[in-house]
């Protein structure tokens, strides 16, 4: 029986029962959590950037938070192993470049083994899939296009894997086979939370699936995709809309955020919106 964290980690993402192990149960935990948990960096950009400890990472969704992929993917492995899902870490590694066989460590991966057959599962990338994919190589439209082919060693046995998707900033991800530890993220966790060439200080977004969309705000900006190739975009005017796109686009609670993290936030935000738009002059 599940109690405690993982209880309201449940009723955070709205399931009820969520059954014994299953492949239909693993579908509807993955777009349960997909549909109202957000890839943000808020805390990051405040400089109190949150520790990636699975069960710290459970409690602050819990409480209306979100996070990247060490304490999204930290804590639905955590939720998964509790429910009695066969869970398995990987080291992996966002690439821009979609033919890069590197795996720099920026990103935990997971897989789940369930009746025989494992599964690519990921709710750390922010714009995954919604579901999960079988772990064999082939091309799926779940709305979004993607894809998974094999990784293979420098001497030609098979590393682990590359996750392709064709409609991201980065469109590969690179994981290794052979599990880890979340001890196997610290260093890169600090690098990316403190670093001020990690791209999670320099910029402030968030990201969620919501009824079939994909909702993306970088900065001030705010943009709706769906499947169809439909785009809404625009700017937020002022800190009023961007609060009101984290409660109500975005499913992020902002009861931790006071009048000055507010305001320091917005500052944030402008500055770095200042500074692209100079860049885009020269």
């Amino acid at each position: 029986m599940i109690t405690g964290i993982y209880t309201d980690y449940l009723a955070r993402i709205g399931v009820t029962d969520p059954g014994s192990p299953s492949v239909e149960g693993l579908f509807a935990l993955t777009r349960a959590h997909l549909e109202r948990i957000p890839f943000e960096n808020t805390e990051i950009q405040l400089g109190r950037p949150p520790g990636i400890d699975p069960e710290l990472s459970v409690r602050r969704i819990g409480a209306g938070r979100g996070g990247y992929c060490f304490h999204l993917n930290g804590a639905f492995a955590a939720l998964l192993e509790q429910l009695g899902y066969d869970v398995t870490r990987h080291v992996g590694g966002m690439a821009a470049d979609p033919e890069s066989t590197e795996v720099s460590g920026d990103h935990l991966a997971l897989t789940v083994r369930i009746d025989g057959e494992a599964y690519f599962v990921d709710v750390g990338l922010g714009d995954g899939p919604p579901e999960p994919l079988p772990l064999r190589e082939g091309r799926y439209e779940r709305g979004f296009r993607y894809g998974l082919r094999p990784l293979e060693g420098a001497d030609g046995a098979g590393a682990g894997w590359t996750f392709l998707n064709e409609d991201s900033p980065f469109p590969a991800m690179n994981f290794r086979s052979a599990p880890a530890t979340m001890a196997d993220f610290a260093d890169e966790h600090l690098r990316l939370s403190t670093s001020e060439d990690s791209p999670f200080l320099q910029s402030f977004f968030m990201l969620r699936r919501n009824a079939g969309v994909m909702n993306r705000l970088h900065g001030k900006i705010l943009l709706t995709l769906d499947p169809a190739g439909g785009r809404d975009k625009r700017e937020l005017a002022g800190p009023e809309e961007l609060f009101e796109a984290m409660s109500t686009v975005f499913g992020r609670e902002l009861d931790d955020l006071t009048a000055a993290d507010r305001a320091a936030l917005w500052a944030r935000i402008e500055r770095a919106h200042e500074a692209w738009l100079v860049s885009q002059q020269e």
